[in-house]
Order: structure tokens, then sequence, then C-alpha cells
């Protein structure tokens, strides 16, 4: 039996993020190129949609000195979040296109930095991603005290959100979606005598009966899925608070692990508004900004020194 030890590393791990995704980086981690997973993926226009944005970003400025991937116009940083989330740069997120925590929070700290930059805008399609180091990074944005908005061109699913979530405003695209709050992990088991014989299993949080349209639930799943709710738990209380609410009512109105169309996400609270990608970067380049000026809100005071005791215990660890 052929042993695949990216797809082991894969499902190692807990995710946030869309399905068909996680099935296609399982597929790419297999070298299955002409897998029916990542065919599904091409034909739904992502990537169309990915050149497009970029070309917009580059064209909009110039590159933000210090920065990898963003780019400066009229004071605001535009910082793409492209593709699915990983933690750190490799060769499969390079080949793939994906966005990483790495490369997001250096960006997002020289943008924090630089004294050409007064506002920061996240240009976000993104399905999601892995769940390692996201809550960082989330507190990170949460913290910054230049304004951001994140401006949803596709798609702002689950880990994606959960960044999301964390900005002064988030404006979508009319035909923009955004949700699917929970996390999901992968497994398999063997039921048969070789490589062929072995069956995935998803396994999803409590709050998101959604997330997989018949997640199996016998009992050897239980002590998995306390784990994922711990997560979701951290989750859903990080939505809450970037989003001024509850965690009730993030369970209850958000989507339960499904996904809202830009209207319907407006008016849930998930979302601010919406328009166009040139009219956003327009307003905040005229200087309008998003919910908060001058000194940092209290939500972000708390913010700022939760990062700063995150990153003493990681020192300390």
């Amino acid at each position: 039996m052929t042993r695949h030890y990216a797809l082991d590393a894969i499902r190692a791990m807990p995710w946030a993020i869309q399905p068909e995704w996680l099935a296609a980086i399982e597929a790419a981690a297999e070298r299955t190129m002409l897998s029916p997973d990542l065919e599904k993926l091409r034909e739904n226009g992502n990537a169309a949609r990915y050149q497009g944005v970029m070309a917009a970003i580059s064209g909009g400025g110039s590159p933000l000195q210090g920065a990898k991937t963003a780019t400066v116009s009229n004071g605001v940083a535009m910082i793409p979040v492209m593709g699915p989330i990983m933690p750190y740069a490799n060769l499969m997120a390079d080949i793939c296109g994906f966005t990483t925590l790495e490369t997001l929070a250096s960006d997002l700290q020289v943008a924090a930095s630089s004294p050409a930059v007064s506002q920061i805008l996240l240009v976000m399609d993104s399905p999601g991603g892995a769940t390692v180091q996201l809550s960082d990074v989330a507190g990170q944005i949460a913290a910054l005290e230049k304004p951001v908005t994140v401006f949803v061109t596709g798609t702002a699913a689950s880990a994606a959100y959960w960044l999301a979530s964390q900005a002064d405003e988030i404006i979508m695209d009319n035909l923009a979606v955004a949700g699917s709050i929970g996390i999901v992990c992968s497994t398999s088991t063997q039921v048969g005598p070789d490589a062929n014989g072995r069956q995935s299993v998803d396994i999803v949080s409590s709050n998101a009966p959604n997330k997989r349209l018949d997640p199996s639930s016998d009992d050897g799943q239980a002590q998995i899925r306390a784990v994922l709710d711990d997560m979701e738990a951290v989750f859903m209380a990080d939505v809450a608070r970037g989003r001024k609410t509850t965690v009730a009512n993030v369970q209850k109105n958000f989507g339960q692990g499904g996904m809202k169309s830009a209207k319907s996400a407006v008016s849930a609270g998930m979302a601010d508004g919406t328009g166009t990608l040139s009219g956003t970067v327009s307003r905040l380049g005229a200087g309008k900004t998003p919910k908060i000026t001058g000194k940092p809100a209290p939500r972000r005071t708390a913010a700022m020194q939760d990062l700063d005791m995150r990153r003493l215990r990681a020192q300390e660890g």
C-alpha cells in the first residue's frame, strides 16, 4: 500500500474551509491533477476571478516597499487574500496560488508601520483554509490601529470570514457570498486491503450542521468532535467580538455553517454593505474611513493586549 505522507499531514489538522476546496487540496497533495474535485474548481471561474482581482490590485497602485504582495495608492494599502489559506509558504502553496498567513501577517505589519499608508484594504476571495496560526492573525487584524476594510470580490468562507470579521468594515460585491462558520476534520479509515480500500470520513463541529450535508455521527467520532467544538468556540467568539454581537446571534443567524449571499449577509449583520472594488478603493483613498478614527477603539485595545499576551506565551513556550 502506498503511503501519502502529504495527505496524512493535511488530515492531521482541523480546517475551516469549504468542502470542495479541502478535497482539491488533498487531490493536489496526491498529485492527482486530473481529479474530478480539481476539475470542479477549474470550472467555477475562480482562476479567472483571481487573475482579474490581482490585475486590479497591481494596476491600482505601486508596490508597498517591504511587502511581498501589497500595493499602495492614495494612502490605501491593498493586500490580497486569495485562494485557500495556509499557515506557511511551501511548494504546494506556490504552485496552487494559496494565501499564506506568514506572508499576510508580514504585509499587515509593513502596512501598519508605513508612513505612506493611512488605511488598509484586504481584497478577499477565499474558500478558507487551515486553522493553524489563524486566530493569531485574526488578533493582529483586530489590533491594528489603522482602519481596516475587507472587500469580498467572490467568497469569504470559513477561515477567510474569520479574518474578515476582525476588520472595521466588510463590503461585498453584489454577487459575493460569505459564511461557512465552523470547523471540519477530514480523516479516513481502512475498509479494504490496499490503498484503494480507504473510506474518507468528514466530521464537523456541532453548530455547523450545513458544513457537510450528511455527516457521520457514530460514537467513535465524539472525541474528535469535542476538539472541533472547542476550536469552533474560539472561531465564533472572535466573529462575535469583531462584528460586535453575541455568540448566540452568530450561532443562530450567521449561516450555521452554510453560506449567505451579499444581501443576506448584510441583513444578518455579517457584513456592512455592498459595492464595487474600484468604488471602495476610491472612497478609502478620499479619506473616508470605516468605523473607527483616531484612538483605537476599546475592542482594538483589548485585541492588542491579547495579541501581546499570546506572543509572550509563545516565547516562553
